[in-house]
């Protein structure tokens, strides 16, 4: 069972259902339901040892493909693998209000860039604070959009290494307390930082606002609405260091190419109604099932998908591009120890060799790509022959 099946049963009645659908969400929808099928092209593979042929489906490489993104993920973490420090990491989320969901709907470019934004800054001016850690830390952060039900929750995973570089950069200052850095500290600087960058755009007319946010346009709602959301505890959750380079390279895996639900979390689809897997994290963690029809299960993944160009995964600090090298020699240097990765991240990021072949487990060596025109046709011909 895939996403896909349910696109290709229930998508003409769920675009006539949503007229609110853009042209990146509908180029999305028609990626996911032609992956990997004829419609895509495709290529003919043989065997190296016995000859066996076999015909291999184009993939969409959609980065919110569900079925394309266990290679990216691999080329994604075998590029960051000789950026990892031998220090422990620090995993922090930052998490939007759930009164924010309906600016995010209509503003999603601009509030996520301001989510990635705020918290960005409020760690970098936590760390530097004399008071905390004094230091100028680097680190990567991760969008994430939806909950375990595929509603919506905008958060932003940050790995971060421990420690960072005094302000001279003489020397690599390690965490004094076990936290790294205090979260409710964490939470008030990047809920003041959000809201007055939010403010900013108000004033400056930048804010889509219809349909339920359509009473913000009067600036007193506007300003009330701004002070409710000055008065909530804005989330912060800091888990403790977790290891060294292999661990965190492993852990990173499992957040940087996700999408809002994977197929293995399908259970059943009759048409009408589907059923998934969904873990309730307010009720200890449990493992439940929700049924929903198809046409809300396909509105609540659409909405997770994001703007055309929009980057999900960003680096902040000494990790940002411009001097990423040569800062992390530098670390390596102040921390003192060897710059490669050790051979157990290595294996984590290796690259998967061809597929094998399912008659003698030979390699099998991938043909030219055809169009599906011609892909018909020689599936065609290995069937009469």
């Amino acid at each position: 069972m895939e996403v896909a099946d349910l696109l290709r049963a229930q998508g003409d009645r769920f675009l006539e259902q949503s007229p609110w659908l853009n042209v990146q969400q509908l180029s999305v929808l028609r990626a996911i339901a032609r992956c990997r099928t004829a419609a895509l092209g495709g290529h003919i593979d043989a065997c190296s040892a016995c000859g066996h042929q076999a015909i291999s489906y184009n993939s969409c490489r959609n980065r919110h493909c569900m079925k394309c993104q266990a290679q990216a993920r691999q080329r994604w973490l075998a590029a960051r693998q000789q950026e990892l420090l031998p220090v422990c990491y620090f995993h922090v989320v930052f998490t939007l209000p759930h009164e924010l969901n309906p600016l995010c709907q209509r503003n999603a470019r601009l509030l996520y860039n301001l989510l990635f934004r705020s918290s960005a800054a409020a760690m970098q001016e936590v760390a530097a604070n004399p008071k905390r850690l004094a230091a100028r830390i680097g680190f990567v952060s991760i969008l994430h959009t939806w909950s375990q039900n595929l509603l919506l929750h905008p958060h932003v995973h940050c790995l971060v290494p421990a420690g960072g570089f005094s302000a001279d950069q003489s020397h690599w200052v390690h965490p004094k307390y076990a936290f790294f850095l205090p979260v409710e500290v964490l939470g008030i600087v990047y809920r003041r930082k959000f809201l007055r960058a939010l403010r900013k755009l108000y004033r400056a007319g930048k804010l889509c606002l219809a349909g339920p946010t359509a009473e913000l346009k009067n600036r007193r709602r506007f300003a009330r609405f701004v002070d409710s959301l000055f008065q909530k505890e804005w989330i912060v959750y800091a888990k403790p260091a977790f290891g060294g380079p292999t661990q965190a390279l492993r852990y990173l895996g499992r957040y940087t190419h996700r999408v809002a639900i994977s197929n293995h979390r399908l259970l059943a689809f009759d048409g009408e109604q589907v059923t998934f897997l969904w873990r309730d994290y307010a009720h200890g963690n449990q493992q439940r099932t929700m049924t929903l029809s198809a046409c809300e299960f396909l509105r609540r993944f659409t909405q997770h998908i994001l703007p055309r160009g929009f980057v999900r995964i960003r680096h902040f600090g000494f990790l940002t591009n411009t001097r990423r090298a040569t800062l992390l020699n530098l670390a390596r240097h102040l921390i003192g120890a060897e710059s490669s990765c050790s051979e157990v991240a290595r294996n984590e990021v290796s690259n998967r060799s061809t597929w094998r072949c399912p008659r003698c487990q030979g390699e099998m060596r991938i043909g030219p790509n055809l169009s599906a025109r011609l892909l018909s046709a020689q599936c065609k011909f290995l069937d009469s022959s």
